[in-house]
């Protein structure tokens, strides 16, 4: 008797385990979920787990970093690319803050505004690139001759000195993005209860203390998860560099994912393209840690 007991509540219990794995489902059932999550584990097998592995194996070999220590374009795209991210992505969504503090005011005339301020953000990105490449080359480009027909002198070389060049990929790069960011900030904005505002000002509260002890307190989390996912999609973008300055000049405005792109592709080396991607490692996989901490704790509220 004892027997049949332990025999059946092993029974049982493979029952519950298999029926755990399967979801609660069964026959029919069961079958038509596999037919429906197949095609999606093979999409994700061949774009996303066969790239990885196989940018992984490539850029495995040791000799490799060696080379790329020893390449003197890379240490300046690691300060670039950290320069790019502070200067770049703060300066971006303080901006968007900000603006955004302008655009929830409900005039018909401000949204009309709102719509032209977001048209950077919705063109493509790549010919607004150009256009913005074009208009600062040195010698023929609109700003220049604009300054020469004002002031009878020659504009700055914009692209053919190191710092202006990367002072213009910086300049591309919140123009493009802070539309979008803003846009965000003032969704955050109009998601705070009005009643808070006019309990405050009730009380006396003036536009900065409404700011700092109502806005501020109550978007704080939604700035730093923008913070951080700003930073992990701009660390990998290479557009703006690659089509405003194209690196240059001398190779002194490349970022990490300019030069992975310059070693894989212009100069043949894969190898030491993955390289460079994966030297990315240490900065973008605690980002990716605390963006998943944050949003776990169900604190961003738009």
């Amino acid at each position: 008797m004892s027997v049949s007991t332990t025999f059946d509540l092993a029974a049982n219990t493979r029952r519950k385990t298999k029926s755990k794995w399967r979801g609660g489902l069964l026959g029919k059932d069961y079958l038509w979920a596999l037919a429906f999550i197949t095609p999606y584990i093979c999409i994700v097998l061949a774009f996303v787990i066969y790239p990885v592995a196989y940018g992984l194996w490539l850029g495995s070999d040791i000799n490799t970093y060696r080379m790329l220590l020893e390449d003197p374009v890379y240490p300046r795209a690691v300060v670039n690319t950290l320069l790019y991210l502070a200067i770049g992505v703060n300066l971006k969504l303080f901006l968007a803050l900000m603006l955004s503090g302008f655009f929830v005011r409900r005039e018909w005339w401000v949204r009309i505004l709102l719509l032209i301020f977001m048209l950077p953000w919705a063109v493509p990105a790549i010919p607004g690139y150009i256009s913005i490449h074009w208009m600062l080359n040195g010698q023929w480009g609109l700003i220049n001759n604009v300054i020469w027909e004002l002031f009878q002198t020659d504009g700055p070389p914009w692209l053919d000195e190191a710092n202006f060049a990367f002072g213009s990929i910086i300049y591309a790069y919140i123009w493009k993005w802070t539309p979008f960011w803003t846009l965000i900030f003032v969704a955050g904005r109009l998601a705070i209860p009005r009643e808070l505002y006019e309990a405050a000002e009730v009380d006396g509260a003036t536009k900065m203390t409404l700011f700092t002890n109502v806005t501020w307190p109550l978007m704080a989390n939604l700035y730093i998860v923008c913070t951080l996912l700003s930073t992990i999609w701009s660390l990998g973008d290479f557009n703006v560099v690659r089509f405003i300055s194209g690196g240059g000049p001398a190779l002194s405005t490349h970022v990490l994912a300019t030069l992975g792109i310059r070693n894989a592709f212009e100069l043949g080396n894969p190898s030491m393209g993955m390289a460079v991607v994966i030297s990315a490692m240490p900065l973008l996989i605690p980002l990716v840690v605390l963006l998943m901490r944050r949003l776990s704790k169900g604190e961003v509220q738009i």
